[in-house]
């Protein structure tokens, strides 16, 4: 139900847009403007986004949960196979991101925005039907009993020890950083003419590329060597894959803020304010790899922490929990730009994020993040600690 509702708003969105939002038809390019939206354009595009994603809060974690129910854990060899299910699960996410980020951005840069809207109402169409050929294939488990009541004897404990613990990671998140680093270099990244229209999107391509690397290289080489270092099958365990993740985004954050002191530095001395810098964008390629790398860290342990920890009534719960707090955490990134530059900014001031990058300090931001990721990262070693405690003296957790 979910799917249809997600793939209905997609065909909502590209009829609005096809007959009432582009117009003239071909705007939205850097040379032509769109015409005033209608009213009822309006409405039909808010109605189909909260439709897609409504339908994308239902289904991922659904699907998450029954790849992982398709796996067998008595059986040595399924076993395996559903501990490595939530890397090629997130591997899977990213080709699909790097479909959008590169193909859909064509059509953006084209100003061919209906055609964009419908490429990506057809792939989830077609993914809809795939889904549903394999419907005979799927194991199944019937629901017993209502998730809610279950969960709510042990409410307290349950969420002090576990919430308390995704919380904090979730605010100090890596992919959260990656959306910061898109939205506050998008200035500077139109700026250079070394990449063919370079834009946010473009250098988020590297992000994507370095996850589908790390996936590999993980499941590969860290793995089993890990396992034979620790006695563990896993390698690590989720807790310990969430706190390598967030040093690693903690890096990119420095190499981020080395970037732009550097990038300041080449910027020609009395020259025009919009003047680019000599450095090149490539070298903004190390930081979204950073970026990639810590999410294959975090998102796959957040992914295999909730999803081995709830009772079986409750795995979805579980995922659902997952997911909302890294939407949590999106919010809090972007609350913090928007306070970071309205403190920042006065009369005669710039602000550490101005629209022109070469007067503001974007690269005091970045140490700020990889400050506070240091905090957090204190505070989510203390959590998941106490956290091991509450589960080894609580009964009805440790059975779990």
């Amino acid at each position: 139900m979910c799917v249809c509702c997600s793939d209905q708003g997609l065909v909502i969105l590209s009829l609005a847009s096809w007959f009432l939002l582009v117009k003239p038809s071909g705007c939205g390019d850097p040379e032509t403007q769109c015409d005033p939206p209608s009213a009822a354009g309006v409405a039909l595009f808010y109605l189909s986004t909260y439709m897609i994603a409504f339908g994308n809060g239902g289904y991922q974690p659904s699907i998450a949960t029954l790849g992982s129910d398709q796996f067998d854990e008595t059986d040595p060899d399924e076993a395996r196979s559903k501990v490595a299910f939530f890397s090629y699960f997130y591997l899977a996410l990213n080709v699909g991101s790097l479909f959008s980020n590169t193909v859909l951005v064509y059509y953006e840069d084209a100003g061919q925005w209906v055609m964009g809207f419908w490429v990506s109402a057809g792939a989830a169409a077609l993914a809809l039907v795939l889904f549903l050929l394999g419907t005979p294939n799927y194991r199944y488990f019937k629901p017993s009993g209502n998730p809610l009541t279950r969960i709510a004897p042990p409410a307290a404990s349950f969420f002090t020890s576990w919430t308390a613990t995704r919380l904090r990671a979730s605010l100090a998140d890596p992919s959260n950083y990656g959306l910061i680093i898109r939205g506050a270099r998008h200035h500077h990244e139109h700026k250079h003419r070394i990449v063919p229209r370079a834009g946010a999107a473009s250098m988020s391509v590297f992000d994507i590329l370095s996850v589908l690397a790390f996936i590999a290289i993980y499941r590969r080489v860290l793995v089993p060597v890990m396992a034979r270092l620790s006695g563990n099958p896993q390698g690590l365990t989720e807790l310990q894959r969430m706190g390598v993740g967030l040093v690693i985004g903690m890096a990119a954050m420095v190499v981020a803020g080395v970037v732009e002191v550097e990038r300041l530095k080449r910027v020609p001395a009395g020259s025009a304010p919009d003047q680019p810098s000599s450095l090149s964008v490539l070298w903004q390629v190390p930081q979204y790899a950073l970026i990639g790398a810590s999410e294959v860290f975090m998102y796959v342990g957040q992914l295999e922490f909730f999803n081995g920890q709830a009772p079986d009534g409750v795995k979805s719960f579980g995922s659902s929990l997952c997911m909302a707090s890294i939407s949590l955490g999106n919010y809090v990134s972007i609350m913090l730009v928007s306070v970071v530059t309205t403190l920042t900014a006065g009369d005669r001031r710039p602000g550490w994020i101005p629209g022109n990058l070469n007067s503001g300090h974007l690269h005091r931001f970045y140490f700020l993040l990889a400050a506070l990721s240091m905090v957090d990262l204190a505070v989510y070693v203390a959590c998941a600690m106490w956290q091991t405690k509450v589960f080894c003296f609580e009964s009805f957790l440790c059975d779990l």
